[in-house]
């Protein structure tokens, strides 16, 4: 009995925090404590099978007692699933130990909080701290867009790695005090006996510290502010011996000007800081767009691509927060594929009235080339057909034979009427002439034929053969 009893107490008596060398979810290899909290615990540990260091956040005992502590756990596990910003620590997995103790598995991040930096550095220069306070607006915008206020923001909450570039990258941890805009979970996290108070009332809002129900982003607002003022200047803007001393002058007392401890602060900077910390949350800034933008006059002009970012998660948010269900379609007509989509949908109609309209105008144009071809040959045959038609129209009673003589007459008139092609026979047959010497000769045979020219147009054929025999003729 006693032995079944210790082990089913086993569970609950194990060492806390989780010593190195156990094996959480039968996964996960504890290799060292991180840190530690009144709230839990956080270790590195290594994936056993894919070799990845994680780290593990565990609900530390104590915690535990408070009614509703689990659910509170698990619920700042979903909140930062939510969350894809890459300022914001990703959630890896979730479980539970034997003993029901739930437990959290985070990205291991390299670096260090900025809590710790200005312990090592005292202050941070004036670019370094907005940037710092920048980046952890686009994980805030996303949050809030979401219906998540974080609470507890401060220094030590701020994480400060690097991307694969080497470019520093911040980001928000630790949501276990956030608060859910949803009506069961506000009133299930109004408080966490050990972390609320307990937990950095420095950093805490005026509503935040009454205990206001009606918290919204610009609680968060108001802590950046505070943030800011300490990165800066080394000191928070309230000071108080006690706890409640503190809290009693965040409600009533104004708080340090900031060029009052830090005078190299430019007085623009100060002014948006003081806007932070108005306690009146009308005259803060609505959201973390807003002091985005105001920040963005300090920051250098590759951390400025952030502020854009910003905005665009705020604007983008308000529509996804009003009406998860609805805000959905919306988006997607901003979206090209969808909106390709649309137009595929409304372009078939106009398409297929073209159709008729494409095919008439080939038809048509069908028509008129096959008409063209049919009428070409008329007047294709006046071309050629008038010698035969002249001909028809001399001898119309002469059958067949008049026109076939006809025909090839104007054949050969043509050919003789150019005489020059005959007359280039005659200057290839020159090279005769030129044996014909004696010049007397020529004058005589050129007188001689000029009488029998009208004999020779009777033989046509031997007409053209007796010029060239006379000269012969005569000079024997």
């Amino acid at each position: 009995m006693p032995s079944e009893d210790s082990g089913t107490e086993a569970p609950a008596r194990a060492p806390w925090p989780p010593e190195p060398g156990a094996l959480i979810a039968g996964k996960y290899r504890v290799e060292r404590v991180l840190g530690e909290g009144g709230m839990g615990v956080v270790v590195a540990a290594r994936h056993e099978q894919l070799g990845e260091r994680v780290a593990i956040k565990f609900a530390s005992p104590a915690s535990r007692v408070v009614p509703g502590a689990d659910g509170r756990f698990l619920r700042e596990a979903r909140a930062l699933a939510r969350i894809k910003s890459e300022h914001a620590v990703r959630v890896i997995d979730v479980g539970e130990l034997p003993g029901g103790a739930p437990f959290m598995v985070l990205e291991h991040l390299v670096g260090a909080d900025f809590g710790s930096l200005l312990e090592e550095r005292g202050t941070l220069p004036v670019g370094e701290a907005v940037d710092c306070v920048v980046q952890a607006c686009e994980a805030l915008a996303e949050a809030h867009a979401l219906g998540i206020v974080h609470r507890d923001l401060k220094p030590s909450n701020l994480f400060l790695t690097r991307r694969a570039d080497g470019s520093p990258l911040v980001k928000v941890l630790d949501f276990g005090v956030a608060k859910t805009l949803e009506p069961d979970a506000a009133t299930a996290m109004v408080r966490t006996a050990t972390g609320a108070i307990m937990g950095s009332p420095q950093y805490m809002s005026p509503e935040q510290v009454r205990a206001s129900r009606d918290i919204d982003a610009r609680s968060d607002v108001w802590s950046l502010g505070v943030v800011l003022f300490e990165l800066v200047s080394g000191q928070p803007p309230f000071l108080a011996e006690t706890a409640p001393a503190l809290c009693a002058k965040i409600i009533a007392d104004a708080p340090t000007r900031l060029r009052d401890v830090a005078p190299s602060v430019p007085a623009e900077l100060e002014a948006v800081v003081m806007r932070c910390l108005d306690k009146d949350t009308s005259r803060r800034f609505a959201d973390v767009g807003a002091l985005a933008r105001a920040l963005e006059p300090f920051l250098g002009l590759a951390a400025r691509a952030s502020v854009p970012r910003v905005a665009r998660v705020v604007d983008h948010g308000a529509l996804d927060q009003t009406v998860p269900s609805d805000a959905m379609p919306p988006p997607p007509p901003s979206v090209g594929p969808v909106a390709a989509a649309a137009t595929t949908i409304a372009v078939p109609p106009p398409r297929s009235s073209r159709v008729p309209l494409v095919a008439g105008t080939v038809a048509v144009l069908a028509l008129g080339l096959a008409y063209a071809l049919f009428r070409a040959p008329p007047p294709a045959s006046p071309e050629i057909a008038p010698p035969v038609l002249a001909a028809s129209v001399v001898s119309p009673q002469a059958a067949v034979l008049p026109p076939v003589e006809a025909t090839p007459e104007p054949r050969v008139e043509p050919l003789a009427e150019p005489a020059r092609p005959a007359l280039a026979p005659a200057a290839k047959s020159a090279p005769k002439p030129p044996v014909v010497t004696p010049a007397p000769s020529s004058p005589r045979a050129s007188a001689a034929p000029s009488p029998p020219a009208p004999p020779s147009a009777a033989p046509p054929p031997p007409a053209t053969a007796s010029p060239k025999v006379d000269p012969l003729g005569d000079r024997k």
